[in-house]
């Protein structure tokens, strides 16, 4: 078993901590040559494959986020800040934000960033630190992973974007698209219009939370 760090957005680390998302999707990035494609494996998944020429033989790529029973530690913005009450450091995430007075912040050190919401650096006193730079001692969520596959982008199913932690329409859209048409707008924020136009080979990545984080 291993363990990788996964950035997720505050939207998302919500979504984990509420138990509505379940699945991930990341694109694939590989070199592609022309002896590289998505093949079918003897099992009927599909998967990365290329023609390893030299040794004569096939080469199926491993995920980089890892294989079932493997572990994804969730990587979040975050600051360490400083208690002027017992003299000791806390983590501070920014996922949800309720409201509790500016007065008590200092008190109130062992609740997340959430609390925090959008208020302005100058309001809450301290930068955030970018997900991408929490190590590991900082993060407070442990993922298992219980099934890794490879599908077209635009191939989930109503069930697949509810599971990614997707809030549904109001409203004005097909029946049957309550769920994947915000997961588009949330894929296009991201990766951009044209991505999602593509339809490119993704990751799909399905995991359950477990102990070991650090909160």
């Amino acid at each position: 078993m291993s363990e990788r760090g996964m950035i997720f957005n505050a939207e998302m680390v919500n979504a984990i901590l509420s138990g509505r998302k379940t699945q991930t999707r990341r694109p694939i990035k590989w070199k592609q040559t022309r002896f590289t494609e998505i093949a079918e494996r003897d099992d009927g998944s599909l998967w990365p494959w290329a023609e390893d020429c030299e040794r004569g033989g096939d080469i199926w790529f491993a995920c980089p986020y890892g294989e079932i029973g493997d572990r994804i530690w969730v990587r979040e913005t975050w600051q360490v800040i400083h208690d002027h009450i017992d003299e000791s450091s806390h983590v501070e995430y920014r996922t949800y934000a309720p409201s509790i007075p500016k007065e008590k912040d200092l008190y109130w050190h062992t609740v997340y960033a959430e609390h925090f919401g959008d208020e302005s650096r100058e309001d809450r006193g301290f930068p955030w630190r970018p997900a991408i730079h929490m190590p590991r001692w900082a993060s407070r969520i442990l993922l298992e992973i219980t099934d890794v596959r490879v599908e077209r982008l635009r191939g989930l199913s109503e069930e697949d974007a509810k599971s990614e932690g997707i809030i549904p329409s109001a409203g004005g859209v097909l029946p049957g698209w309550e769920y994947r048409i915000n997961f588009r707008d949330l894929w296009m924020d991201i990766y951009g219009t044209d991505n999602w136009e593509a339809n490119p080979w993704v990751w799909v990545i399905e995991f359950k939370r477990v102990e070991g984080g650090a909160a």
